[in-house]
């Protein structure tokens, strides 16, 4: 693993068990991975995480190494376990007794119903770090509803927020309410370490994908408490500034974020329309916004000139940020993401004869990039060593498997 200045990268060290299903807390385990902890997946016995079989590969799937697996559980161990048994009841208190944290997003209520609810994790380990996600938190009338990503970016305004008055609400294109669900717990769930380290005590975190969310709309939601508006759906325009959305070029889309006024008039001098900043319409930022589409038109009429890579390079260099709109594949192949070293090639799971393409972290430590160590495991497959790490020799793990507990 690289990025590790020091004494080591910033989690080594610290035991993570990792009880989670799908998105939202897989992700927030790999990103406590990436950063170094010694993750350990507990999974159902036979089943295993759910996303083991969610991928566009019917083959993949049926291997139980779906794509939306593989994409969140590299650096991690498996370990089978059945908490539904005494015996595999026991087993997860002796793991929780050596464990520095406590991943997990049932709906509210289901780990206590298995024995393992808050008082008793206290009493197990004092010092563990037990992180909760879920839908909408621990308590409150939607505690208990189920929730997937596109039901909270509905619940959450930001599909309320998202498209425009022709094609009304949208989704974002990613489950990026998963996504922000997993990294405010992995921000959580590090925050309650360095706690730790003070205090010497243990901390009980509660995420809320919801309320997450609502958090990451930022002036969308600022400007309705400030003001009482409510975002409206203006597609890919920026509702504080203009110009500042997508543009038509002669080849592929751009897009142009002129928020300040010296931008504006950079962009107008670069694209050859110096005219536009004395157009009284134009001249000030409120009267730009006001006119926004009258602007747009007369700067695609010459913007058409030229392609959407060309006018990147020129227009940055101007220092206006301008960008194209690229592919998933475009995005990962460009020079940027080749240079920071973003994308890692692992070996496939339980075969040799191809590579896994997963991605790091977006953070560099100490100069260079976080990369998973080992590919996402195979189900069970690291069961019998994390259980002798644990103090099981070899007839008790044989017991276990007999019982149906492992």
């Amino acid at each position: 693993m690289t990025g590790t200045g020091g004494d080591g990268p910033p989690l080594a060290g610290v035991r993570v068990l990792d009880m989670t299903n799908v998105l939202a807390g897989p992700y927030a385990g790999y990103q406590l991975a990436l950063m170094g902890a010694d993750v350990v997946k507990v999974e159902v016995p036979g089943t295993g995480d759910l996303a083991r079989r969610l991928g566009a590969s019917a083959e993949l799937n049926d291997r139980r190494l779906g794509a939306s697996f593989l994409a969140q559980n590299s650096g991690k161990r498996s370990l089978t376990l059945n908490l539904k048994s005494a015996s595999g009841r026991r087993v997860m208190r002796t793991l929780l007794a050596g464990a520095d944290v406590l991943l997990e997003n049932f709906r509210p209520g289901v780990l206590e119903r298995l024995g393992f609810g808050p008082d008793v994790l206290r009493e197990v380990n004092p010092r563990l770090v037990y992180c909760a996600i879920s839908g909408f938190g621990a308590d409150g009338p939607l505690s208990d509803r189920p929730a997937y990503d596109q039901i909270v970016q509905g619940l959450s305004g930001m599909m309320g927020a998202t498209g425009t008055p022709d094609t009304g609400p949208l989704r974002a294109g990613f489950p990026i309410a998963d996504v922000l669900g997993g990294l405010a717990a992995a921000f959580a769930v590090s925050t309650a370490l360095a706690r730790r380290e003070r205090t010497g005590q243990g901390t009980h975190l509660d995420v809320s994908m919801l309320e997450t969310a609502i958090t990451a709309m930022g002036w969308g939601v600022s400007n309705y408490l400030s003001t009482g508006a409510e975002p409206e759906r203006i597609g890919n325009e920026n509702a504080t500034a203009a110009p500042s959305g997508t543009f038509a070029t002669g080849d592929g889309a751009l897009n142009i974020s002129a928020n300040k006024q010296e931008q504006f008039e950079v962009l107008c001098r670069v694209v050859g329309a110096p005219e536009l900043c004395g157009d009284p319409r134009f001249a000030r930022r409120e009267d730009r916004k006001a006119h926004r589409e009258e602007l747009r038109k007369a700067l695609e009429e010459h913007l058409r000139a030229r392609s959407a890579a060309e006018w990147e390079e020129e227009l940055s260099g101007a220092g206006v940020p301008a960008g194209r709109v690229l592919g998933v594949r475009e995005a990962l192949e460009s020079e940027q993401i080749a240079h920071r070293g973003l994308v890692h090639t692992l070996p496939f799971p339980g075969s040799g004869d191809r590579g896994l393409r997963v991605l790091g972290s977006g953070v560099h430590v100490d100069g260079s990039p976080l990369a998973p160590r080992t590919p996402p495991p195979l189900l069970g497959e690291h069961t019998v060593p994390v259980l002798r790490e644990a103090g099981f020799d070899d007839a008790e793990i044989e017991a276990l498997r007999e019982e149906g507990a492992v």
